[in-house]
Order: structure tokens, then C-alpha cells, then sequence
């Protein structure tokens, strides 16, 4: 099956699966999503495959969702123009969908490993969390600096990490480095960057020793299990508080679309993040250490 924005490699009881717009720093894209959650079907179809390994290309992992503005001029952050009614339901629609497709990779039968690496942001900080493991490399960065311009967090977050812990990230889209990431429980082991793909596809290797029927009951028996005891109750209220979330336009926003309406995505990140450094973790801390320091 040809595949514009992703890579799809299989390589014995292994199948690859790669974000692949690293000019955009793989950020989501509507067939991206369309194109990602089919390999992943395909993947857990194929009787031969026994791991999966989501991944990215270029320099992160996935810079989450693609908020900039459409080839129409419009963004999807942007009330003017629509009906209330309309805006909310354009917004229930798309939060549902992306609640469901986080719950799709606990129904494969395949276990999923998310390889992070550089940037893990918003939608693709979630992926990371909806995967059945992630290895993370050293050089990661973990946020959700999407909330600055009112948008919504993930329950999977509280449920892995503790509610406090999502409070401290999920109410201010600070950064944190994989050492944070670890601490906190949201990934299963930190590597140097180098060693990412090589450490990831040695974990799938030897989850495929494993007999399939044993790997596949027992990946039942954590993700149905979490979903009766409640985390499924508790991300199906993701959809309707999420499309709240995107659909309380206001002032504050307005001027950040007028900013990217001028100046483009880079001028709406720096008047939505610019107020918020140094960030607590990773290079935005470094460099604006740095940048003090020279001044």
C-alpha cells in the first residue's frame, strides 16, 4: 500500500512504521492520521508481524497536531466566520475522532512500541502515551504548549502519571526532558539518541519470542482491563470537555491568530510560548539561559 506521509517498513516479526513529514517535524495532518492508523491495521493483520515500533523522521518525533493555516487562509482555531453551533460541532467531531484513535492502538492485538525522540509534543506527546511502551531518547522534550492557546489535555496523562504531575504540565504546557519523563512514569526507559532504533527494535525482537496468543491475551487483559476499571469511561469525557476547550474562542486567541494571520505560524508560537521562557527542561531552558547571559 503506497503511503505519502509515513514509512512503512516490515523486517522479520517487526513492522516500522515512521512519521515521515520531518519538514514539518512530523506534525499531524489529516492523512497523516488516515495513512498512520491504517499501517497500524495492516501491521496487526499480518500474522507474521509480532511488534510494532511508531517512530518519526528528521529531528522529533512529532511536533503534535498542525494547527498552522490551511491553503484557504482559515484555521480550525478560528470562530469568525461560523455559526456557534457550527464551530462546536466541528470541534466535537475531530475530538472524538482523536479520542478513538488513541483507544484504537489498545484494541490492536500487536503491542506498539513509541521510539520518541526531539520534539514529543501535543498529539504526538499523546500517541507516545497511548503506545503499550515507549523508549525515549535522551535528547526528547515532552509538553503540551498547545493549552496556551485554550486547547485540551489528554486523560491518559493523569492516568499514568498522577493527577498532580498532569496539573503541574497538563495546566501550563511546560516542557520536560526524558529524565522527567521518566521520573514520572510516562516512558519505560531513556537511551542515548543513537541508540534509539537499535534499543527499540531489541525490545520487539524479544517480545516476539514470546507465543502470540500469550502476548495478545495478556495485551488484552492491561488495556481491556484499564478500560473497564475506568480510564475508557474517563477518555470518552475527553471529547465533549475537549471540543469546550477548542471552541472557547476569545480575545486572547484572536490576537494569536492576528499574529499568524501577519507573520505566519512562527509569529503565533512566538507570542503564544514567548511569554512562558525558559521553559523548565530542554534547549528553549538552554538557550534562553544562554541568551541572558550574553546580554
Amino acid at each position: 500500500m503506497p503511503y505519502e506521509m509515513i514509512l512503512f517498513e516490515k523486517t522479520g516479526a517487526v513492522a516500522t512504521i515512521t512519521l515521515n513529514r520531518p519538514q514539518a517535524l512530523n506534525a499531524i495532518n489529516p492523512q497523516m492520521t488516515v495513512e498512520l492508523h491504517q499501517a497500524l491495521d495492516v501491521a496487526d493483520a499480518d500474522p507474521d508481524v509480532r511488534a510494532i515500533i511508531l517512530t518519526g523522521a528528521g529531528r522529533a518525533f512529532s511536533a503534535g497536531y498542525d494547527i498552522g493555516r490551511r491553503p484557504d487562509g482559515g484555521s480550525p482555531l478560528d470562530a469568525r466566520g461560523l455559526e456557534t453551533s457550527d464551530f462546536l460541532k466541528n470541534w466535537w467531531t475531530s475530538d472524538g475522532n482523536s479520542t478513538r484513535r488513541l483507544l484504537h492502538l489498545w484494541q490492536l492485538n500487536t503491542p506498539v512500541i513509541a521510539a520518541v525522540h526531539g520534539w514529543v509534543m501535543g498529539g504526538g506527546f499523546w500517541y507516545s502515551l497511548a503506545c503499550d511502551m515507549t523508549i525515549a531518547a535522551d535528547d526528547s522534550v515532552f509538553a503540551q504548549p498547545e493549552v496556551r492557546h485554550i486547547s485540551n489535555t489528554t486523560f491518559l496523562f493523569a492516568a499514568l502519571a498522577g493527577w498532580k504531575t498532569a496539573h503541574r504540565y497538563g495546566l501550563t504546557g511546560d516542557h520536560f526532558d526524558a529524565k522527567e519523563a521518566l521520573r514520572i512514569g510516562i516512558v519505560n526507559e531513556v537511551v542515548p539518541a543513537a541508540e534509539l532504533m537499535a534499543k527499540a527494535r531489541a525490545l520487539a525482537e524479544r517480545i516476539a519470542k514470546v507465543p502470540e496468543p500469550s502476548v495478545r491475551l495478556n495485551k488484552a487483559v492491561t488495556c481491556y482491563g484499564l478500560m473497564a476499571m475506568g480510564i475508557g469511561a474517563g477518555m470518552m469525557m475527553n471529547i465533549p470537555l475537549s471540543a469546550l476547550a477548542h471552541a472557547s474562542y476569545n480575545d486572547e486567541r484572536g490576537k494569536l491568530l492576528d499574529a499568524m494571520r501577519h507573520g505566519g505560524l512562527k509569529a503565533f508560537l512566538e507570542a503564544r510560548d514567548g511569554g512562558f521562557l525558559p521553559e523548565p527542561f530542554g534547549p528553549k531552558s538552554r538557550e534562553a539561559k544562554s541568551s541572558r547571559k550574553g546580554n
